[in-house]
């Protein structure tokens, strides 16, 4: 049993090699070239043409069945959990990547370096004070993965139990590697009502479901839901709900970061460690999470040994804690990072026919 050190000296130790990022654009190797620095990137036009004893850089789950040659070590990159002021799909650039040598953290059908971290690693008790004290300043600032939406959401006057309801895009592949049966926004809160009838269900859509840019919309008609909230900080909105219920939504976790109960109907990362209510008590990745989690030892994987933080002006890695500082700056600073409706179509055009950024 090791213990859970930062990401930058866990990441560092481990691709003492070149690297080659697979079929990325140039906006994405310069960013990767910032978060890898002491290693050159360079472009790959698949993973066949990586050479033996280089890296591969991988983004998310894409070529996880992909033949590499012999010796080709393979990191999988993806957004980290406290991502940016703005939205990816708007091309805000991120603070932090993750970065797994495994897998990736919202593939539940295989180990990732994030679940054998939180399976097998040893926190010791300054890395657990650290990752109380960064749960408490995430919460104090207000953060989330994306940051948007400022609009308020006051409780209703109601005696019911007051549930959220947290949608996805569909086609996102947590979905597909992540959830269990239910696939759909729309199977979730169908399961979510059958499972609590007298509750008054919020429903939230995803941000870029909303923006136009990917797809999950469910329609008002189903009658299913009490309330639709669109534009409300999700921050401010877990302090006015009793629970919430996900599929593999981040949101989970960020309601576990504030103290707030989680049903999950699929199997995210932070499923199955004894935190969280899981319906999905049949899944696979249940048989290799068999330790009991404190929230500070979640924290501390996901936060801090999992991903690596980098300033997006002076492009040097950072720390969590940094991170967290300079996006409650940016929150403070008010900056207007939403982009005009017609930019907003050029992204969803691009997305659609030439695949995404």
């Amino acid at each position: 049993m090791t213990n859970c050190t930062d990401s930058s000296s866990r990441i560092q130790a481990a691709i003492a090699r070149p690297c080659y990022a697979v079929n990325w654009s140039v906006r994405k190797r310069q960013i990767a070239q910032d978060f890898l620095q002491h290693h050159t990137v360079l472009q790959a036009h698949d993973l066949g043409h990586v050479p033996p004893g280089a890296t591969a850089l991988v983004w998310g789950c894409n070529e996880l069945n992909a033949p590499a040659a012999q010796d080709v070590q393979v990191l999988h990159l993806e957004d980290g959990f406290l991502r940016s002021v703005g939205l990816g799909a708007d091309l805000v650039e991120p603070i932090s990547w993750v970065c797994d040598l495994q897998g990736i953290y919202f593939d539940a059908t295989q180990p990732s370096d994030l679940e054998s971290m939180l399976q097998n690693a040893e926190f010791t008790e300054p890395m657990l004070s650290r990752a109380a004290l960064l749960q408490k300043s995430i919460v104090s600032t207000g953060l989330s993965k994306y940051n948007v939406g400022g609009k308020l959401w006051i409780r209703p006057r109601t005696t019911k139990k007051i549930v959220l309801v947290v949608g996805q895009v569909e086609s996102d592949a947590s979905i597909q590697l992540g959830a269990h049966h239910i696939k759909t926004n729309l199977a979730l809160i169908q399961a979510v009502r059958t499972l609590e009838p007298d509750a008054f269900i919020v429903y939230k859509p995803h941000p870029d479901v909303l923006a136009g840019l990917r797809s999950g919309k469910l329609m008002a008609e189903h009658g299913l839901y009490d309330a639709l909230v669109e534009q409300a900080s999700m921050p401010q909105l877990l302090t006015q709900i009793d629970a919430v219920h996900v599929n593999t939504s981040l949101t989970g976790f960020e309601a576990l970061l504030r103290g707030v109960p989680v049903i999950t109907h699929g199997m995210p990362f932070y499923a199955g460690w004894g935190l969280t209510l899981d319906m999905a008590q049949n899944h696979a990745a249940l048989k290799r999470r068999t330790k009991r989690l404190r929230p500070e030892e979640l924290i501390a994987a996901a936060l801090i040994c999992y991903p690596l933080y980098r300033h997006p002006d002076t492009h040097q890695i950072i720390t969590p804690e940094e991170a967290v500082k300079l996006l409650a700056k940016q929150m403070q600073a008010a900056i207007d990072l939403q982009p005009s409706v017609l930019w907003r179509l050029v992204l969803s055009w691009a997305a659609r026919f030439q695949g995404r950024f």
